[in-house]
């Protein structure tokens, strides 16, 4: 999820706005094995390999299924009764096919998330003109459902609380807002043609904690001994990001639109 000011401001650079969308959609996907598969070692000490083994065939299962049900959508799109859908209708054969990909990959002993995930890349190759409309349709659905997804992650800090120390907590979110996001943002810039201050600026904005709560969640439905802990960092963390990311979209959406407009980028 992105602040919303960031992506939706027509004074953004599509560039910029397109990076966002791009990097979140990615983190979603691309972390999750490694997630997972940190997991399965923290939590299996005698039969890691075994454990390890079936999340590769999982994962693979989940590959698989979903570009197979993308595929298979994408190509009866234009072969549907009436010669297609109409455009405004497509977003809903999206997440149909995201729905249906998900279902069969967990029948199937794979991951449905990575399923999911593998099902809009396939859809998007495939269908070019998907993407632009699932993102209009994608904009209330998400919204509802991001409330929702918010309010009930909300409740569950309320009922964790906090026993340890304060001092280290804000420390530790200082150093991942602050220093560890940015430096591996600037760091992946690294010859790239693109202005510094465009690089700062998606540098600071990115993923709100949609996934990072998925993951959290994970860690806590898990047997690891820490788990409690780990939940109760990661969720003041993704707090903290929301709130310090929600309070600043406006004000760096203006300052960049300054930018642009001295650099004469903008009329």
């Amino acid at each position: 999820m992105i602040t919303s000011a960031v992506v939706s401001s027509k004074r953004i650079p599509a560039t910029i706005r397109h990076t966002l969308n791009l990097e979140s959609g990615l983190n979603d996907g691309l972390a999750l094995p490694f997630v997972l598969f940190f997991l399965v070692l923290a939590t299996s000490a005698g039969s890691a390999g075994i454990e390890a083994l079936q999340l590769v065939g999982e994962t693979g299962l989940g590959v698989l299924v979903g570009g197979g049900v993308s595929l298979v959508g994408a190509l009866l799109l234009p072969r549907l009764p009436g010669g297609g859908l109409r455009h405004k209708y497509e977003g809903v054969y999206a997440l149909g096919i995201a729905l249906a990909a998900f279902g069969l990959a967990e029948i199937a002993w794979g991951n449905g998330l990575i399923a999911v995930f593998v099902a809009g890349i396939v859809l998007a190759l495939t269908r070019h003109d998907i993407p632009a409309s699932f993102g209009e349709f994608n904009e209330s659905v998400s919204a509802t459902f991001q409330v929702i997804t918010f309010v009930l992650f909300g409740a569950l800090i309320v009922d964790t609380g906090w026993d340890g120390s304060l001092a280290r907590l804000v420390l530790f979110i200082l150093v991942a807002l602050v220093v560890a996001r940015p430096a591996a943002v600037l760091l992946s810039f690294l010859g790239i043609p693109m202005p510094f201050a465009h690089k700062l600026f998606i540098a600071w904005f990115g993923p709100k904690g949609v996934a990072s709560m998925l993951f959290a969640l994970l860690v806590l439905s898990s047997g690891l001994a820490d788990r409690t802990l780990v939940f109760d960092i990661a969720s003041y963390t993704i707090l903290a990001s929301i709130l310090a990311h929600g309070l600043t979209d406006t004000i760096g959406s203006n300052w960049l639109n300054r930018r642009l407009v001295s650099d004469g980028s903008l009329p």
